[in-house]
């Protein structure tokens, strides 16, 4: 497999502040994990570019982006939400973060890469249309997944495994003209929990599985059998985009889910083969969450061994 990881150095200038858990910290651990295990030098390395306006703008509104490029502080930090802040380094971060959605997508549909991985922050899903919230600013999934769709796909599926659930890619899909038929979301999450949404959709395109703290591998297994796969393979994507959050792992504190690498690796094996069958492997992954810094090495390390077939 040609595998691509899709980065930024600008991704890590990107804080909010001491002790806030979404952190640089985060990317040096992912490198770290995959330079020690011998996994970086198999992987194509992709510098992301800052995506474009016209690809933001298939996802958030324009007032949106005007909001946020005025918001970007001379100093110390602007807050978009309680949780969520500009810093004076982070612009460059969230145009990078999405660009790489983007360029994935681009050089997988070019056969340049079989599939990718995007290392960036700040993550995405959270992201509305139109609104910041929970560490998300813009919603890079959704963004690439509206960039594939404009480049002549007619169907793309996003898997959501991050242990919250993705509230903005879903608000953002949701209102695709056409939906139903070109875009399909499946996602998981730990519930109650924030940000308190997911049970309530009635679309047909969206197979949202609440789960109760505590729940394992085995029940989520079972989830993506029973409940996510029946409805993909009737689905026939073109393009598979994961976000993949890592905050589901029994050893992060962000959630009270017990996944393990054994179970990102099954996840990942599963996706893959859906996207062999239907698109030709063509599958775009994306950073989430992961706020344990040892568990989100090892789980992208996981993640990334598979999607390059190692």
């Amino acid at each position: 497999m040609h595998t691509g990881l899709v980065t930024h150095p600008a991704c890590a200038g990107h804080e909010m502040g001491r002790g806030h858990p979404e952190c640089p910290e985060r990317l040096s651990a992912i490198h770290d994990r995959l330079l020690v295990t011998g996994l970086a030098p198999h992987l194509a390395w992709v510098d992301a570019p800052e995506v474009t306006p016209e690809a933001v703008l298939r996802a958030h509104s324009d007032s949106y982006l005007r909001f946020l490029e005025g918001a970007v502080p001379q100093e110390g930090y602007s807050a978009l939400d309680p949780d969520t802040f500009l810093g004076e380094k982070s612009w460059p971060a969230v145009l990078r973060a999405a660009g790489a959605v983007v360029e994935a997508v681009d050089q997988v549909l070019a056969g340049d890469l079989d599939n990718a991985f995007c290392a960036v922050r700040p993550p995405g899903h959270h992201a509305l249309s139109g609104t910041a919230m929970g560490f998300c600013v813009l919603n890079n999934v959704a963004i690439g997944a509206l960039h594939a769709l404009a480049q002549g796909l007619e169907r793309v599926a996003v898997i959501d495994f991050d242990v919250h659930h993705g509230n903005g890619t879903e608000e953002i899909l949701g209102r695709v003209e056409g939906g139903d038929e070109r875009v399909f979301m499946a996602s998981f999450f730990q519930h109650p929990f924030y940000p308190y949404s997911g049970t309530e959709s009635t679309r047909e395109n969206m197979v949202n599985v609440p789960l109760p703290a505590g729940s394992d591998g085995t029940r989520v297994r079972a989830v993506v059998e029973d409940l996510w796969m029946p409805r993909l393979e009737r689905f026939r994507p073109q393009m598979v985009f994961i976000s993949a959050g890592f905050d589901a792992h029994r050893e992060d504190d962000l959630g009270r889910m017990g996944l393990v690498e054994a179970d990102y690796i099954w996840m990942t094996e599963r996706l893959m083969d859906l996207a062999r069958r239907h698109c030709g492997g063509k599958l775009v992954s994306s950073l989430e969450g992961g706020y344990n810094l040892s568990a989100l090495g090892r789980s992208v390390a996981a993640h990334v061994r598979t999607l390059a077939d190692l």
